[in-house]
């Protein structure tokens, strides 16, 4: 008898353990593979708007790509062998960080700049003014004569503003200068960059050209502000990673209390009404009310919003249309006189009970024949 005990304790136990196995090779398999969310031309997030796809490409084409979160950490990785690509710039608050930022040494390459930014770290360059916008490289660039045709979205265009030797590539939308030793090049969009631009023709090898010339790429694309007026950390930032596991423990755990006690009510039980009461009924008690409150106003108000409502559809006129409109499109309809419609339609509340009723019944005739007409 122990010794049957004995055995299927064993093979409880190795039971127990492959399924532990089993969950703990899921949980990290769905790590790796999940999406990983992000903000624009993040390096990390696989998203449509992230660029893990491009900086992906460009680690495997032997390109040293350094992710800078922050001005000191370009700083500190700047070199002047390296490229410099700038993006999100309105997160880089304060004209101190744009200067710094605009010291560093190297190229730059600069997508979507704001006016501080693009004063900072491309002076010479201007927004440029209502152009011709072309998917064709149309210049000497060799970078944009090999990747040919692209789709760069919606984007600024840009113009010399200084006393250099400025080209000009799709009209404008990519240009590029030399100045102090450094090659600068200003884009107006960075759609063709996220992963899911790089889809579109050409824009992946216009990618890999623009950022991958340089052995060593510095990628500046903030998703938090920095600088004058950047926000505090948020509430979850400050939370530790512990409780977030907890959290989701306790959600997982009110979720199946509420299924337990979900299946113990049992069904539905149909309930009859104590009362029933009739339409006819309730419409004869508000008009005794509006009867015995004299209020002719709201009673006659009350007919023609009724009417207007039923008439309006049936006529093709919007909600909004004018009382001219609307008595227009009746008199077309209407068989009576057609001078007497807006009175009818829109006129003033009648004095006694029987202009009241003679309101009704005119309503009901004007309804009857816009209906069978």
């Amino acid at each position: 008898m122990s010794t049957t005990i004995g055995q299927r304790w064993r093979t409880g136990r190795w039971i127990a353990l492959a399924l532990i196995a089993i969950s703990v090779v899921a949980v990290i398999g769905a790590y790796f593979t999940a999406p990983r969310p992000g903000g624009r031309m993040d390096p990390d997030s696989t998203s449509p708007d992230g660029a893990h796809a491009l900086v992906t490409l460009l680690r495997e084409h032997g390109v040293d790509v350094v992710v800078a979160h922050t001005v000191a950490d370009v700083e500190q990785a700047a070199r002047p062998d390296t490229l410099l690509l700038a993006a999100e710039t309105y997160y880089t608050r304060g004209e101190d960080l744009l200067s710094r930022l605009g010291d560093v040494p190297g190229d730059r390459l600069v997508l979507e700049p704001t006016s501080r930014a693009r004063q900072a770290l491309a002076p010479h360059v201007r927004i440029g003014g209502a152009g011709m916008l072309t998917m064709k490289p149309d210049c000497d660039l060799p970078e944009a004569n090999r990747a040919g045709t692209v789709e760069l979205g919606a984007t600024d265009t840009y113009e010399k503003a200084g006393d250099v030797d400025l080209t000009r590539c799709y009209g404008g939308a990519l240009v590029r200068y030399h100045t102090d030793g450094r090659t600068v090049t200003v884009v107006g969009s960075a759609d063709f960059m996220t992963n899911g631009g790089l889809l579109q023709e050409g824009n992946a090898a216009l990618a890999m050209n623009l950022a991958g010339n340089r052995p060593r790429l510095i990628w500046y694309a903030p998703q938090q502000a920095e600088g004058d007026g950047a926000e505090g950390s948020s509430l979850t930032d400050l939370m530790p990673d512990a409780v977030t596991w907890i959290v989701w423990q306790l959600c997982l755990v009110v979720l199946l209390l509420a299924v337990w006690q979900g299946r113990r009510l049992g069904p539905l039980v149909a309930e009859k009404l104590p009362v029933v009461v009739r339409a006819s009924e309730t419409v004869e008690g508000r008009a005794r009310l509006y009867r015995s409150r004299r209020a002719r106003g709201q009673a006659a108000e009350a007919l023609r919003t009724a009417t207007l409502q039923r008439l309006i559809p049936r006529l093709g006129l919007g909600p909004n249309a004018s009382p001219g409109a609307v008595v227009d499109a009746v008199a077309a309809r209407y068989a009576g006189d057609p001078n007497t419609l807006y009175h009818l339609l829109f006129g003033p509340p009648p004095s006694t009970d029987s202009d009241l009723l003679h309101l009704a019944h005119a309503l009901d005739d004007i309804e009857r024949q816009v209906t069978t007409s």
